[in-house]
């Protein structure tokens, strides 16, 4: 066999080594118990902002898919472009004792971790009910009292949406695009269903799109047909320039891939307290939201 033969193959198997390492201490990130070791407050924060929140500590719907869906993804791209060589190469390992060392500590590790996972989860199923979801909840988010940006973009139905106009009950403002397929329609979904647990506290909610290059004005009634908007919610866009100042008032991050059009960006769901404040940013899931905007009429 060739030196570059070799060569490859190591660098294969050296790469799903890395993948390997790289989602243990993404799983670790996300489901090490917050209240173990004492964790710093910034390491809290990036849990929160990469995986959500659900009760118990465990990452929200969006957390998960993200979880799963990264290390797949990067073991697809490894195997479609060097699945020989990764075969060959973990073959090679196995005639080896030091090899054969090696693959059995690594399952060995996998095989514990899926059982700390399950672990993990079975304890907070176990977990008695919290009487005061609200409180629990709310506690997990930073209280603000920010300024609403502007925003002055049209709706699905051709209306300017201008939240000055909102105030005197809760309002959320999310970011989203309708040819995201991944964590927009989570998000989406996490703010209608918080506006439905609410009931006549119901706060309304406004979709603002990521991508007014293909959401434009014209398309905003099909996306809110696609997303199931209600009465009180609101999909927004207007001109290009007019969206991404917006954007940048709301403090959005968000990279652009300009050979897909798709958009790399965080779940941000800003809560909008009846007295036109940012009282919260919460990154997904319903029930987290739903608490916050409870804690916001509670500060009345």
């Amino acid at each position: 066999m060739s030196e570059r033969v070799q060569s490859r193959e190591a660098l294969a198997v050296a790469t799903l080594a890395v993948i390997l390492v790289i989602t243990a201490a993404w799983w670790t990130l996300a489901l090490w118990p917050p209240s173990v070791g004492g964790a710093p407050a910034w390491i809290e924060r990036t849990r929160l902002a990469c995986f959500g929140a659900s009760p118990g500590g465990l990452p929200d719907a969006g957390g998960w898919m993200v979880m799963t869906g990264q290390p797949l993804a990067m073991l697809l791209v490894l195997f479609a472009a060097w699945g020989r060589d990764v075969r060959a190469g973990l073959a090679s390992l196995q005639r080896r004792m030091s090899g054969q060392l090696a693959i059995g500590v690594t399952l060995a590790t996998v095989v514990a971790g899926i059982s700390l996972v399950v672990m993990r989860v079975r304890d907070v199923d176990a977990m008695p009910f919290a009487p005061n979801t609200t409180t629990r909840l709310a506690s997990q988010l930073t209280r603000l009292n920010d300024t609403v940006p502007t925003m002055r973009l049209v709706d699905q139905h051709g209306a300017e949406v201008n939240l000055a106009a909102l105030r005197g009950r809760p309002a959320l403002v999310t970011f989203a695009y309708a040819h995201c397929t991944t964590v927009c329609p989570l998000v989406v979904m996490d703010v209608l269903d918080a506006q439905k647990q609410l009931g006549a506290d119901a706060p309304t909610v406004v979709i603002v799109t990521l991508d007014p290059f293909r959401d434009t004005p014209s398309r905003l009634p099909s996306i809110a047909a696609q997303w199931k908007l209600g009465e009180r919610a609101h999909v927004v866009s207007g001109e290009v320039e007019d969206v991404e100042r917006t954007l940048n008032r709301w403090r959005v991050p968000r990279v652009r891939n300009a050979s897909t059009g798709e958009f790399t960006h965080p779940t941000m769901v800003y809560v909008i307290g009846p007295d036109g404040k940012i009282h919260y940013i919460t990154p997904s899931g319903a029930e987290l939201i739903a608490a916050a905007v409870r804690a916001t009429l509670s500060d009345r």
